[in-house]
């Protein structure tokens, strides 16, 4: 996987490949005072042939994802809701197993809810298996 830092400078700067998946998201003034990131730049989240990269803020540090650090993937969804609502409340995460047998997790903190960034991420890992013959 090309350098995490590399990847986002690129995103960030334009243009990318033409296989990568680019997702911005502003930083809401308000949130970003409260939270003490108005100054950092937006979060961004990167899906490339062989991995994610995702920027959240300055504080924390990137979350990656190296497809050639695993053996599968697979999409997880939860709903909840409670007796005095019709409303339910989704979750979605992707459940990552690793190819020394740990498993992890991918939740996106910015991009959580951004459906399309979850699929690119599913059919990113796809396109890589195909094309290492697994």
């Amino acid at each position: 996987m090309t350098d995490p830092g590399t990847i986002v400078w690129q995103a960030r700067q334009g243009p990318v490949p033409a296989e990568w998946s680019v997702f911005t998201k502003r930083r809401g003034r308000m949130s970003g005072f409260f939270h003490g990131t108005s100054h950092d730049p937006d979060p961004l989240l990167v899906v490339t042939r062989d991995g994610l990269v995702e920027y959240e803020d300055e504080r924390n540090p990137l979350t990656i994802v190296n497809f050639h650090e695993l053996a599968g993937m697979a999409l997880q969804v939860t709903g909840q809701t409670t007796s005095s609502s019709s409303s339910v409340s989704v979750l979605t995460w992707v459940e990552l197993q690793y190819r020394d047998g740990e498993k992890g997790k991918w939740q996106s903190k910015s991009f959580g809810y951004d459906l399309p960034a979850i699929q690119a991420l599913i059919e990113a890992y796809g396109v890589h298996k195909a094309l290492l013959g697994r």
